[in-house]
């Protein structure tokens, strides 16, 4: 293995695509668009192509990574060491507009995501991709790594019906694929047919997982602070359709749960009861600075990973849900909307892809091992031959969830 891979970023800016040579160029990025000196892809970019770069978009959080999840939007802003405007792309649109684009040719996009289907950033870059293609610009991907991997899958797979800007595509809920592999993918699925490039990493194969990879983490969002977080992410993110804590406004998020109606004692023997490996659970309490149970004390669980590449997230915090619905059933609620844009659906649904969760817990089902399996069923077969002709890097994605 290299000390370190090569990013798209590294790759692009050390042989610039000739098509490229005089375009306008804008760069959709954030705080974590960096090379491995942690200078920023827009210094670079001008830098290397001087002249080129007019105008910056940032995803959700914003350029700077800021603001706060679920419809918090980030202002349009300028950036002031290269005098660009950066235009919010969570705002009051989430696709970029014709005056947007007016003034370049190309849209490099350099986002570094955490590979979960409900991570916004991949759904920011699909309404780049469809605004491209309406307004004849093309689009350059500069890939990074999926920080979980890319040979493990877990669903369920998301259904038509419950698309939203949590999920505008049917894939899985941790999906195996890099940002460059989902641009194509979405690219020829969505029939969107942008002109699109990709400039592939060096050095990365499908077996890696961040820690892996000799690149230092930069927080994407301002609650994703470890790539161990995003290890439990998949799981841990379904929280958010329920009035648990997902730990936002601890030091942990999305690494200890829970609630102030739980004994921590019992919620975690009863999460034990399931096998999950690569994982360890300690009965905690703390007390979120914001969010949910805002300066209240919550029972809960800690969780501790001991074997990152064994961590299946989805099935843990299934059972962490369900447990915590059986030990304070007055308590527990399923959120209702606005979630993400969404005003009809529960935000649960919407992040789980479907209502089968919600419905079976809601009629009392018990989630032991082969109904948890069940409800995370995909078809591998399928999807891997959907992927197939969009990989660019060696090795295959994984088989299902056992």
């Amino acid at each position: 293995m290299p000390d370190r891979i090569r990013t798209g970023l590294d790759n692009f800016l050390a042989t610039p695509p000739p098509a490229l040579q005089g375009a306008r160029l804008g760069l959709l990025m954030n705080q974590a668009s960096v090379n491995h000196k942690f200078r920023y892809a827009c210094d670079l970019l001008a830098e290397r192509l001087p002249g080129q770069l007019r105008v910056l978009f940032s995803p959700q959080h914003g350029l700077w990574g800021e603001q706060q999840a679920n419809m918090v939007e980030s202002p349009h802003t300028q950036y002031v060491p290269l005098n660009l405007p950066v235009h919010s792309l969570y705002a009051e649109t989430r696709r970029p507009t014709a005056s947007m684009l007016a003034d370049i040719d190309c849209l490099v996009i350099d986002l570094q995501d955490v590979g979960t289907r409900v991570y916004t950033f991949v759904w920011t870059m699909l309404e780049c991709l469809h605004a491209c293609a309406q307004n004849n610009v093309r689009v350059v991907v500069l890939d990074r790594p999926n920080p979980l991997g890319g040979e493990i899958v877990e669903g369920p797979m998301l259904e038509n019906s419950f698309r939203s800007f949590v999920g505008g595509s049917e894939i899985p809920l941790r999906h195996g694929l890099t940002v460059g592999e989902l641009a194509q993918l979405l690219n020829t699925e969505e029939h969107i047919d942008t002109e699109l490039a990709v400039i592939p990493m060096s050095g990365w194969d499908r077996s890696m997982l961040y820690n892996q990879t000799g690149l230092a983490w930069v927080p994407p969002s301002p609650n994703m602070p470890r790539w161990q977080t995003a290890l439990l992410y998949p799981g841990q993110v379904l929280l958010e359709g329920t009035n648990l804590s997902e730990g936002r406004g601890t030091a942990s998020p999305f690494e200890v749960a829970g609630a102030p109606g739980l004994n921590a004692d019992r919620l975690a023997a009863a999460v034990r009861q399931h096998e999950h490996r690569g994982i360890g659970l300690q009965a905690i309490r703390f007390q979120p600075t914001f969010d949910k149970w805002r300066h209240q004390t919550c029972g809960g669980l800690a969780i501790h990973i001991l074997d990152a590449a064994a961590v299946r997230s989805v099935s843990l915090t299934i059972t962490l849900i369900d447990a915590a619905r059986r030990l304070a059933p007055q308590e527990f609620a399923w959120l209702k909307p606005p979630y993400e844009y969404e005003y009809v659906r529960p935000p649960i649904d919407i992040l789980f892809g479907n209502d089968r969760l919600r419905n079976q817990l809601n009629a009392g089902a018990s989630m032991q091992h082969d109904e948890v399996i069940n409800l995370l069923s995909y078809r591998d077969e399928d999807w891997r031959d959907r992927i197939s002709p969009h990989l660019i890097y060696r090795d295959r994605v994984g088989a299902p969830v056992s």
